[in-house]
C-alpha cells in the first residue's frame, strides 16, 4: 500500500502484512462542540485502519484529546477544566453517532503531565531547550532541519508565540507558567504551569506507539507550527517518529475553510441529525483525502442520493459479478475511495457490496459500540424504505425550510472536483512548481455515470414519503 507522505512529497510503500501499523491522529481541542470539518481526519485514520486489518495489518490507532491550552482558558477563565470535561465528552458521543467504533487510545493531556514533563527535561539537558521566566522554550536554531515538513526555510520562519524573553522569536513554548484566570497547573522543576501545545502530542504517542510509528495523521493546518513542531522536538530528543505524514483536505464552507475562530460551522451533531449518518459518510467519500472538501446543500443533496441508490440495489435480486482487485487497487493506491466508490457504483452483487461498505462502516448495523439514531446500514435498505429528507434543522448555518420541497437552504460553494488533489498540500508546505496529475479523475467520471441512477431513486423515495405523508393525513395507514 502506498500513501503520500507531506515530508518527501511522494508516495511512500508500507510494509507488507502482518506487519504491525502504528497510527497516531491528532484529535481536538475541546473547548465547544466539533464541527463536520472536524470529524474528516477522525473518519479518515478508522477508516483506514479498518482497510489496513482487512488486508492483514495489526494496527494500533492513537487519537488524542487536547484538554488543557489558551483556546480554552479564553473560552471559560477559571472554569477551564469543567469545559474540557463537557466537551470531551460531546466530542465522544458525537463522533460516536458516525458508527466507526473507537480509536484503540485517546489520551487527554491532562493525563500525560509526568511523560511532557521528562520530555522537557530531556531537551533542556541536550541543548535543545531553555528556561525563561517560568517558561520553556524549544531552541529552533538548534534543530538544523527545521522547517522542512512546511517546506520554510529556517531563516524565514515567522515568529511564534511573541515574547521578550526568548532568545528567538522562532522558539516556541514547551512548558508555560501559571497565568491569572488559569484554573489548571501542575508543578514542574521550572514551577506551576501547564504544558504547551506541541509537546503533548510528542509525549502521548510515544506513550502509545513508541519513539517510532508509522502513520501520523491529521487536517493541512496542522502542517505548520503545530507537525513542525512535533517533529522537531521528538527528533532532537533521538526519537525517530513517524514515517508518513497524512494530511487531509480542509472543509469549505463559501470557498472558504470551515473554522470555529471563524464561525462558519455545522456542528456535526446538527449534521447528522438532519442527513444521517450514512449520507455523511458517503459525502466524506466522495472525495480523495487529501483534497479540499466543500459542503453545501447540494453536495449532500447528492450524497444522499447516493446512499438510496445503494440501497435500491440490496432491494432488487443480487446478481454475481464484480471486480474485488480493482476495488481494492483504488485503496491501495493512496486510499483513493472516490475511486473505490465508483467501482462499487458497477456492482449488483449483494454480498461483494456488503463487504465493500464494510470497510466504512457502511455495511452492518452490528459495531463496537451501542448505535445512536441512524445506525441503520445501506444493505438494510431492502427491510426498510427511509425518509427522503431529515428531521428539523437546527445547524447554526441552516437559514429556511421550504416544507413543501423539505429543504434546507446553506450557503452553497462550488465543486473543486477538478482541482490538483495536492495544491492545499504544496501551498502549505511551500513544494514549488512541481505537481501531480488530479487523482480521482477517473472515480468523478464514473460517479457521474452513476448518479443519475442514485438521484432517481432519491426521487422515488422522496415520493414514496410524501405519499405516506398525505395517507397520515387523510386518515389512511402509511404505504
Amino acid at each position: 500500500m502506498r500513501l503520500f507522505d507531506t515530508l518527501t512529497k511522494s508516495e511512500v510503500e508500507l510494509p507488507g502484512p502482518p506487519a504491525r501499523i502504528g497510527m497516531y491522529t491528532c484529535g481536538p481541542t475541546v473547548y465547544q462542540r466539533i464541527h463536520i470539518g472536524n470529524a474528516r481526519p477522525y473518519v479518515l485514520s478508522l477508516w483506514l485502519k479498518r482497510w489496513l486489518e482487512l488486508r492483514g495489518y495489526e494496527v494500533t490507532l492513537v487519537e488524542n484529546i487536547t484538554d488543557v491550552n489558551d483556546r480554552i482558558y479564553e473560552a471559560a477563565p477559571n472554569h477551564s477544566a469543567k469545559l474540557a470535561a463537557k466537551a470531551a465528552q460531546w466530542y465522544v458521543d458525537d463522533t460516536d453517532a458516525l458508527g466507526l467504533g473507537r480509536p484503540d487510545h485517546e489520551p487527554k493531556a491532562t493525563q500525560t503531565i509526568p511523560e511532557i514533563i521528562a520530555l522537557i527535561e530531556e531537551l533542556i539537558r541536550d541543548g535543545y531547550a531553555y528556561e525563561s521566566g517560568g517558561d520553556v522554550y524549544f531552541s529552533v536554531g538548534r534543530f538544523p532541519t527545521y522547517g522542512r515538513l512546511s517546506g520554510q526555510r529556517p531563516d524565514q520562519v515567522e515568529e511564534q508565540e511573541p515574547n521578550p524573553l526568548k532568545q528567538d522569536p522562532r522558539d516556541f513554548s514547551l512548558w508555560k507558567a501559571n497565568k491569572e484566570g488559569e484554573d489548571t497547573w501542575w508543578d514542574s522543576p521550572w514551577g506551576r504551569g501547564r504544558p504547551g501545545w506541541h509537546i503533548e502530542c510528542s509525549a502521548m504517542a510515544e506513550k502509545f506507539l513508541g519513539p517510532s510509528f508509522d502513520i501520523h495523521l491529521g487536517g493541512l493546518d496542522l502542517v505548520f507550527p503545530h507537525h513542525e513542531n512535533e517533529r522537531a522536538q521528538s527528533q532532537a530528543a533521538g526519537r525517530e517518529f513517524a514515517h508518513i505524514w497524512m494530511h487531509n483536505g480542509l472543509l469549505r464552507l463559501d470557498r472558504e475553510k470551515m473554522s470555529k475562530s471563524v464561525g462558519n460551522i455545522a456542528p456535526l451533531r446538527d449534521v447528522l441529525q438532519r442527513w444521517g449518518r450514512e449520507t455523511v459518510l458517503l459525502f466524506f467519500l466522495t472525495g480523495h483525502w487529501s483534497k479540499p472538501i466543500d459542503f453545501s446543500d447540494e453536495v449532500m443533496a447528492a450524497a444522499q442520493a447516493r446512499v438510496e441508490g445503494f440501497r435500491e440495489i440490496f432491494r432488487g435480486p443480487s446478481r454475481p459479478g464484480g471486480d474485488w482487485d480493482s476495488f481494492a487497487a483504488a485503496l491501495e493506491d493512496d486510499f483513493n475511495t472516490p475511486e473505490a466508490l465508483a467501482v462499487m457504483h458497477g456492482w449488483r452483487d449483494h454480498e461483494l457490496l456488503r463487504r465493500a461498505l464494510d470497510v466504512f462502516g457502511l455495511a452492518s448495523r452490528s459495531g463496537r459500540r451501542p448505535r445512536r439514531r441512524s445506525s441503520s446500514s445501506l444493505s438494510a435498505g431492502a427491510r426498510r424504505v427511509p425518509r427522503a429528507t431529515s428531521t428539523r434543522p437546527t445547524g447554526c448555518v441552516m437559514r429556511s425550510r421550504r416544507r413543501a420541497g423539505r429543504r434546507a437552504t446553506w450557503r452553497t460553494v462550488s465543486s473543486s472536483s477538478r482541482s490538483d488533489p495536492r495544491a492545499g498540500l504544496r501551498a502549505a508546505a511551500g513544494a514549488g512548481s512541481a505537481s501531480r496529475p488530479p487523482r480521482g479523475a477517473r472515480a468523478v467520471g464514473d460517479g457521474a455515470r452513476t448518479q443519475g441512477r442514485g438521484v432517481a431513486a432519491g426521487r422515488r423515495a422522496a415520493a414514496r414519503a410524501d405519499e405516506a405523508r398525505a395517507g397520515a393525513q387523510r386518515g389512511g395507514r402509511h404505504a
